[in-house]
């Protein structure tokens, strides 16, 4: 027998790749096994239906502790998700859901969040990622940039919401998150997000939201920090401006 066979029909180069196939199809199902963890048990789109697993079915909970002491499961069976008010379109499964009330803050759609954790996002020392610029005066805006505050905010429709009255910076990232509006008249103060404005000379351009709607903007419960969960909800209401902010966005391009 040549060197290396172990009988007549078996050598070693063969027992190695049966190894090799049973591990890569064991590596398969680990990987779609761990896939599961996220998004399933799946809504079986009635009250009284059945759990949809998948396959493989959802693994046992790992556990993960956070540094700031938080301990998550995945899955986490108790967890819950976002909350929305919308209605089938349609009489079928997976129908796409309407918004009821306010669109805008139905969670439905481009406005659909996810029930984040409620505490800030921190740096690897425990502090808030996110600040005003009013509580991390080491920051600022570059010469050559244009500095928003002070500027008119301007909607879809024209009308001006109120103005610029400070920037809110990631501190890991070094870029700013958040331009911080006061809304003309009530003097409220709401967040809006970088990535749905357009900063010129003359004013901060929103098109997601017309001018009146920057009043409903879920508001933060600190002046001087922003939660996971508050980012979601402030995030979710622009995107849902996208599609809901007028009736003629939610009719066909054509």
């Amino acid at each position: 027998m040549e060197t290396g066979a172990i009988t007549q029909y078996v050598d070693v180069a063969q027992i190695v790749l049966y190894l090799f196939w049973a591990f890569f199809a064991g590596l398969i199902y680990y990987l779609l096994r761990e896939n599961h963890r996220e998004g399933y048990p799946m809504d079986p789109g009635r009250p009284d239906g059945p759990k949809v697993e998948g396959w493989p079915p959802v693994p046992t909970p790992a556990t993960f502790k956070t540094l700031d002491g938080h301990v998550h499961l995945s899955p986490d069976p108790d967890r819950r998700d976002g909350d929305y008010r919308g209605t089938p379109a349609h009489g079928w499964n997976g129908a796409p859901l309407e918004p009821v009330g306010n669109p805008l803050l139905a969670g439905v759609g481009p406005g659909a969040w996810a029930a984040r954790a409620d505490v800030p996002d921190a740096d690897l020392h425990g502090h808030a990622k996110i600040v005003p610029l009013r509580a991390s005066p080491e920051h600022g805006v570059a010469a050559k940039d244009v500095d928003p505050r002070g500027l008119p905010v301007v909607g879809a429709d024209g009308e001006v919401a109120g103005k610029v009255v400070d920037l809110w910076i990631d501190r890991m990232e070094m870029l700013f998150r958040y331009a911080e509006l006061e809304l003309a008249g009530s003097g409220r103060r709401v967040l809006v997000p970088m990535t749905f404005a357009r900063i010129k000379r003359d004013g901060v351009h929103v098109q997601a939201l017309l001018g009146a709607q920057f009043a409903d903007v879920p508001r933060t419960k600190s002046p001087e920090q922003v939660t996971l969960l508050e980012e979601e909800k402030i995030t979710a209401y622009y995107g849902a401006g996208t599609l809901y902010a007028t009736p003629d966005r939610q009719e066909p391009l054509l």
